[in-house]
């Protein structure tokens, strides 16, 4: 009887922190704080689900991806992360990048880069956010198109840059592309532009 009371104790303790707190219909995420802000990803997108995946006992990431689906391919995604570190540590988000973009009701840092091998990267370390996305996809037998283009959202709601809102919206890419995590926004700036504006088609965010 013990055994069962800790048992109950526990899960009460652990299970939210374990579970995505925001709430998602169709294909809107309500998210009350950090931000407070409705996402809603557009038509052709379906959600796939969500988690909460905890980075190297550094930080807490809860994760929701949108995914558009063509003969069994994944053409597009766009999987949006809201993150914070963890008390155990004294850690902050800090991002070089100078581009800054406008979407929706938030300012966003961003960058843009093209890969060869996209979904391999992604899953190559077993511990990362990425590969947590992987696995989500893995259940409904799809992985991210491998030549892609990936572009990189930052938004950082609080002065202490210690939370995040991350947003990742990628597409197959029609670029006959060598490489890897190749700055786009150098190298091909029309391609870059190209995808900057579809992420904005893609995604409406209304600040609360």
């Amino acid at each position: 009887m013990q055994k069962l009371a800790y048992l109950l104790l526990l899960c009460s303790v652990v299970l939210p922190q374990d579970r995505p707190q925001r709430v998602v219909k169709r294909r809107t995420i309500f998210s009350k704080e950090l931000p407070a802000a409705e996402f809603t990803v557009g038509k052709g997108f379906s959600y796939l689900g969500g988690q909460v995946v905890n980075l190297y006992g550094n930080a807490d990431a809860e994760q929701h991806l949108f995914v558009h689906v063509k003969d069994g391919l994944v053409t597009r995604f766009c999987w949006l992360q809201f993150e914070h570190f963890l008390p155990t540590n004294k850690m902050t988000y800090d991002y070089p990048s100078e581009r800054a973009a406008k979407i929706g009701d938030l300012d966003f840092l961003y960058d843009v880069r093209g890969y060869a091998k996209y979904a391999t990267l992604n899953a190559e370390d077993p511990g990362s956010d990425g590969a947590a996305v992987s696995r989500l996809l893995a259940k409904k037998q799809l992985v991210l198109p491998q030549r892609a283009a990936r572009l990189r959202l930052i938004h950082l709601p609080t002065t202490d840059r210690r939370t995040e809102l991350m947003i990742i919206y990628g597409e197959a890419l029609d670029l006959n592309i060598s490489g890897d995590r190749v700055a786009l926004d150098d190298a091909y700036p029309e391609v870059a532009k190209r995808v900057l504006d579809h992420a904005r088609e893609s995604l409406t965010i209304r600040a609360h």
